[in-house]
């Protein structure tokens, strides 16, 4: 009687761990997916209530996408040394409040401003969920399961985004999409408080390196500027070049500070660990293709097939619902093979999928792009578990935090470039140019296929020996 008792006070010890933890962390990542995708469908409405040109609409979509990515360093080494929980609720609150911003934002400064908030609330909420995931589910195959559903939610809710945004719109208008956050970040909160231990990950209490930390972020943001620039018809070449050579700058200075500081946030020897440095990059390719696909398709049927929002986010299912579904079961697959058979195998499902959209056109009907979509979809789906069960088993659990950080920073960064580099690519024709892209992704997914059965390990979580 004991036993069970001592089994369900901390759930964290034993093989039947309680499900709220993930509940809890899986919430509050629900709402930092969901706002990726959530607004796209509301811009019309947003562009007219706050009478805004396309610029300001870009910027209301890709501020915070550039807080996210730019801050995600500094925001795993905060959880490191600070520990997942406090990082964690914080992120929730910072998210709350800035969902109200926008909410109540009566310019589109005010309201790019509020999604630069969300940003720095969803850096801080992203890489303290995975930290508190590790130490809740401390045996490898409950934890694949755990990282599994993570990567669910995250298809649930870039599934659920252009659909539950259509119908906010349409029922309330635009500003609920923003105010649906606020009773969701309240549950996660009060789930934090009740089921998450207070100190999980024994945090360390060095410094936060925060030259170099400020280096990162310059670099990750400037990077992402330069990438949603180059993209901007008739953006001055100066303007972009410059944001390049800023991240480049940023760049080597982060790894000259890193290599001079005496408790660095991100020690580069990690980088040594092949699976981890694979892993990163596959991050990146598999972002950019399929957030790419994700930018472009409801632009192909809204345009060509002239569908509503709403209509477009229905459409949108067959690739972000299997993602959903499938995450779920790649983590019961990486459990018992171990991260490299899932993401081979789902890279080059996604591949194909990608590939597939070679057959839009103007008189291409609808049910001819349902098996790429499913395809693309669901090779994410075995991707994306398998991808963050390698990088974080490839670590020492004191740097859990600043590997999951620079994975996440690996996928936003991957998001931009597939979004900055996919709608160039339409300058010359929608149909021409996604016809290119897809080629592009196919080509970026195998790419990340043949990295992953070099670099990553297959049966077991058997991570890359790090000094």
């Amino acid at each position: 009687m004991s036993t069970s008792n001592a089994s369900a006070s901390v759930p964290a010890r034993t093989g039947r761990a309680s499900p709220l933890p993930l509940v809890a962390v899986c919430l509050g990542y629900f709402l930092v997916i969901l706002d990726v995708t959530v607004v796209t469908v509301a811009l019309p409405d947003l562009g007219r209530a706050l009478d805004a040109g396309v610029t300001g609409l870009q910027w209301a979509v890709d501020g915070y996408t550039l807080a996210f990515a730019g801050l995600l360093l500094f925001c795993g080494g905060l959880a490191d040394r600070r520990g997942g929980r406090p990082v964690f609720l914080t992120g929730l609150v910072v998210f709350a409040a800035a969902s109200a911003g926008c909410a109540l934002a009566a310019s589109i400064p005010v309201l790019v401003a509020a999604r630069l908030v969300q940003g720095v609330g969803a850096a801080l909420l992203v890489p303290a969920s995975l930290t508190l995931l590790r130490a809740a589910y401390p045996e490898p195959a409950a934890r694949a399961r755990a990282f599994g559903l993570w990567g669910a939610v995250a298809g649930l809710a870039a599934g659920a985004g252009p659909v539950l945004g259509g119908v906010l719109v349409a029922s309330f208008g635009w500003r609920a999409v923003f105010l649906v956050n606020l009773p969701a970040a309240l549950v996660a909160v009060l789930l934090t408080l009740r089921q998450i231990p207070r100190s999980p990950t024994a945090p360390t209490r060095r410094g936060l390196d925060v030259p170099a930390q400020t280096a990162a972020a310059v670099c990750v943001a400037a990077l992402a500027a330069g990438c949603i620039e180059a993209g901007a018809p008739g953006r001055p070449r100066a303007v972009v070049l410059g944001a390049f050579v800023v991240a480049l700058l940023g760049l080597a200075a982060f790894v000259l500070l890193e290599r001079r500081a005496p408790a660095p946030m991100l020690p580069l020897v990690l980088f040594r660990s092949r699976a981890f440095t694979a892993s990163a990059v596959v991050g990146v390719l598999l972002n950019a293709g399929f957030y790419g696909l994700l930018f472009l398709a409801p632009l192909y049927f809204q345009q060509v097939h002239h569908y509503s929002a709403l209509r477009t986010g229905f459409a949108l299912l067959p690739a972000v619902g299997l993602v959903a579904v499938g995450s779920a079961w790649a983590g019961h697959l990486t459990a018992r093979t171990g991260p490299r058979p899932p993401m081979v195998a789902g890279l080059v499902i996604g591949a194909a999928g990608l590939a597939g959209w070679l057959c839009a056109g103007p008189g291409a009907p609808y049910a001819v792009l349902v098996a790429p979509m499913a395809a693309a979809g669901f090779g994410t789906a075995l991707t994306m578990p398998a991808a963050t069960a390698a990088v974080m088993e490839s670590v020492p659990g004191e740097r859990g935090g600043s590997a999951a950080a620079v994975f996440n920073a690996a996928r936003q960064l991957g998001s931009v470039l597939g979004v900055a580099v996919f709608g160039t690519l339409t300058t010359g024709g929608l149909v021409p140019g996604l016809h290119g892209a897809a080629v592009a992704g196919a080509t970026g997914f195998l790419a990340a296929a043949l990295l992953a059965a070099r670099r990553v390990p297959g049966a077991g979580p058997r991570p890359d020996p790090v000094a």
